[in-house]
């Protein structure tokens, strides 16, 4: 009797090895890298915990933090934050952004961050009202963000979830009147 077409009733088991010396090399080889990555330089992380002269602080997965102010000389008419922090390879850095400048379809997420603690876009409860995949940016990354949001409202569309859909409608949107204003 065969299980899913595997033994007499079904295909032949001869011709079938296990690859015993594959097997041990593979073993190695596993326990090489473990081994390598044991020894490995562990990375450290800072975070900036916010304050109230801060317009945002945060970080994502790639070890990218930083917080955003309001710079000194920023006016109504040009609104300017200053953005320090550490990169994603530990480096400190520290950037003079114009919020007016700001191309959301070709963006840093650092400049994203940004534009949104300005246009004061509501986060949902959560730490960003940016897309899911900008947490891989690195500090000089630009993306399009506004082709991220239509590919997260196709997704959640597609994944039956309407609330979210509608959230990222809404942060699209935001970013969308902010580009045509004053055109």
């Amino acid at each position: 009797m065969g299980i899913n077409g595997i033994g007499p009733a079904g295909y032949p088991l001869a011709g079938y090895r296990t690859g015993t010396s594959q097997h041990k090399a593979a073993q190695k080889s596993f326990a090489n890298e473990l081994g390598n990555a044991a020894s490995a330089q562990q990375k450290e992380y800072i975070v900036f915990l916010k304050s109230e002269d801060m317009l945002y602080s945060g970080g994502n997965g790639t070890g990218l933090s930083y917080y955003i102010q309001y710079a000194e000389n920023s006016t109504e008419e040009d609104p300017t934050v200053i953005a320090k922090g550490v990169d994603e390879n530990g480096e400190e850095f520290e950037q003079t952004i114009h919020i007016n400048r700001i191309n959301p379809r070709c963006a840093t997420i650092v400049e994203m961050h940004a534009l949104e603690a300005h246009l004061g876009v509501d986060k949902n409860g959560g730490l960003t009202s940016l897309p899911p995949e900008t947490g891989n940016m690195g500090l000089h990354d630009t993306a399009d963000f506004m082709d991220m949001f239509q590919q997260q409202i196709y997704d959640m569309k597609l994944l039956k979830q309407s609330g979210l859909a509608a959230y990222y409608q809404y942060s699209m949107r935001m970013f969308e009147e902010f580009m045509t204003r004053g055109k």
